[in-house]
């Protein structure tokens, strides 16, 4: 690998990431809101930022996400659904990375391998949802993966050794979960990018439109 976009390259899990590919010699190219303004809700500055790239990515990773924005977290039921909460989740954890993957096809090169992962969420999953609540965090993911099957599907037309995947980095203990970390255990995010690392690693085209966990266990939709 030689060339690696990270999308959310100031959070957690993004930075650690981007941090250990340099490590390993990979040139990183970093957005993010926060340090470049590169903000995923905005379309036209996910599209002036992609536009102004001149350079073929081994790896575009979209590390970016929140349970909570604008002061609205998980729902515990229904009853406490929000449209404008729900519209923010969708507009952030769906929408921002499926802007980035219309971008994705002129950023990938066609002639070898590369990968397009975005971090999604097991609580995404509408197989393995048996425990209700955190609707519109849910659903957004769901759509995510949605998503990363459809470009999946198109970018094989094209890129026919690209791999497009949904990814659940497990439960990491960055700013993005610490009010929500009380019962289950939580990787440092040194820890969470080596795994995501190691899956992204051993992905071949056939893994293309999968969603798999940090161990590489595939995860169902």
């Amino acid at each position: 690998m030689e060339n690696a976009l990270v999308i959310g390259a100031s959070g957690g899990i993004g930075r650690a990431v981007a941090a250990q590919l340099e490590r390993l010699g990979v040139a990183v190219t970093r957005l993010s809101r926060s340090v470049d303004g590169f903000d995923l809700t905005d379309e036209h500055a996910v599209a002036a930022g992609l536009q102004a790239l001149d350079v073929k990515f081994d790896l575009i990773l979209v590390a970016t996400g929140a349970l909570e924005i604008g002061g609205s977290g998980p729902e515990k039921s229904v009853r406490a659904l929000s449209a404008r909460a729900m519209l923010d989740q969708f507009a952030l954890n769906a929408v921002g990375p499926a802007l980035v993957l219309r971008e994705s096809a002129r950023l990938l090169p066609r002639d070898r391998r590369a990968v397009f992962a975005a971090l999604s969420a097991r609580v995404g999953s509408i197989g393995d949802n048996r425990l209700g609540g955190w609707m519109s965090y849910r659903s957004a993911k769901a759509a995510l993966n949605q998503i990363v099957r459809t470009g999946a599907i198109e970018l094989a037309r094209t890129h026919k050794q690209a791999i497009c995947v949904s990814l659940h980095p497990g439960t990491v203990a960055t700013a993005f979960t610490e009010k929500y970390l009380g019962r289950y255990p939580a990787a440092p995010p040194d820890e969470a990018a080596s795994n995501l690392l190691r899956v992204i690693a051993k992905l071949t085209p056939a893994h293309s439109g999968g969603f798999y966990d940090w161990a590489g266990k595939e995860v169902p939709w």
